[in-house]
């Protein structure tokens, strides 16, 4: 108990980057060790005299985030020993440090379709008073053949609450994609309609024909159907989003157009690495991309890299405070949380005046060559 008093009291300090674009932080902010001690333990010495945890936490990641009572607030990923995911709310009073688990995870509500796994869950205060939490529901293939027991369908799952505390289960989003992941609620109507950011594939893993991070509209949210749905935001040969993308929290709105944060896949010869980017969509059009700079925005550093999944940062949740800053809250690895932060200025400015990508060699180059023109000026 004292080991883990101190470890949810640890103070956080920034590193220095050489960028100018964030600032990381030296501890991960969630672990697995920062899961409850009664969440794992017996802690009746009668029924456990040798003091064993029973049941076991192998990850805390890809957490959903929101302001609220002005706590910030995660609804944690938590991976079990058995591998089956839930969500835990972890709360802090400035966003960096001293995260502290609510008494009790989130006991899912269901619908028919029961769920085997949930997880990733994106939260979204919407104009209409809810806050609703969209998650990804697996189950398996129930067209599997016979000694198959890794093929999956996966869709996106939606609940709603006034408090945190009390949820209301909604249908599972439909579309015509065979399966759905990453989806994100917009937080506004758009003209009368429910916004959804989508991800299409034909299978659990592989995209296939379909990826990209699409926009569908919804007219119902308690009969949640898309029926078309157009991509924004396509995946592109030779890019840090060539085999898959999808959209991480939902859009901080600026002056300068809705801001938004994208996780994008590519494979390596050591398997699929994640990163982070950016790009701006239209305030009076959310289909259409204005900015979009090249490359990535974070990649995973000599720690992240190493975890349960090596080589993945992805994030699914980031608060904008009234004050201009931002709380990026990713995970790594599909082990810990992390925490960055920036401000929405330094991202709009990155976004707007970084290059977009060429597609080509000798175009980022280019760009090489007219920067160091420029820069002749100063130097």
């Amino acid at each position: 108990m004292q080991n883990y008093k101190e470890l949810i009291n640890r103070k956080n300090t920034p590193l220095p980057e050489e960028n100018n674009i964030y600032t990381r932080y030296k501890y991960p902010i969630i672990t697995a060790k920062h899961i409850p001690i009664h969440w794992r333990f017996d802690l009746n010495a009668e029924s456990n005299p040798m003091g064993l945890e029973r049941i076991g936490v192998n990850a805390a990641f890809n957490a959903g985030a929101i302001k609220w009572k002005d706590k910030y607030v995660l609804a944690v990923r938590i991976e079990g020993n058995d591998r089956k995911s839930f969500f835990g709310f972890a709360e802090s009073p400035n966003g960096i440090d001293n995260f502290t688990f609510w008494d009790t995870p989130l006991l899912m509500p269901e619908n028919e379709d029961q769920d085997v796994n949930v997880y990733d869950i994106r939260l979204t205060v919407h104009e209409d008073g809810y806050v609703y939490g969209v998650f990804c529901t697996e189950r398996k293939d129930p067209s599997a053949p016979d000694g198959d027991t890794s093929s999956a369908l996966a869709n996106a799952g939606i609940i709603r609450s006034k408090d945190l505390k009390n949820w209301e289960r909604l249908p599972n989003l439909k579309t015509a994609s065979n399966q759905q992941r990453n989806v994100v609620l917009h937080s506004e109507f758009i003209n009368g309609k429910y916004a959804f950011y989508t991800r299409p594939q034909d299978g659990f893993i592989e995209t296939g024909a379909g990826g990209g991070i699409g926009v569908g509209f919804v007219k119902n949210i308690e009969v949640p159907e898309i029926e078309e749905e157009t991509i924004l935001n396509n995946k592109e040969y030779h890019t840090v989003y060539e085999l898959k993308n999808g959209l991480g929290p939902a859009p901080i709105k600026t002056e300068k157009g809705w801001l938004h944060l994208a996780h994008g896949v590519r494979n390596t010869a050591s398997g699929l690495r994640y990163v982070l980017y950016l790009f701006i969509t239209d305030l009076n059009n959310i289909s259409k991309i204005t900015h979009i700079p090249g490359g990535y925005f974070m990649a995973p550093n000599s720690q992240e890299i190493v975890g349960d999944v090596s080589n993945v940062l992805f994030c699914n949740g980031w608060i904008a405070d009234n004050d201009g800053t931002v709380y990026i809250y990713y995970a790594s690895s599909d082990t810990r949380m992390h925490v960055a932060t920036t401000t929405v200025d330094v991202l709009l400015d990155y976004c707007i005046n970084t290059p977009p990508d060429g597609f080509e060699s000798n175009k980022s180059v280019n760009n090489i060559l007219q920067l160091i023109e420029k820069n002749k000026e100063v130097l």
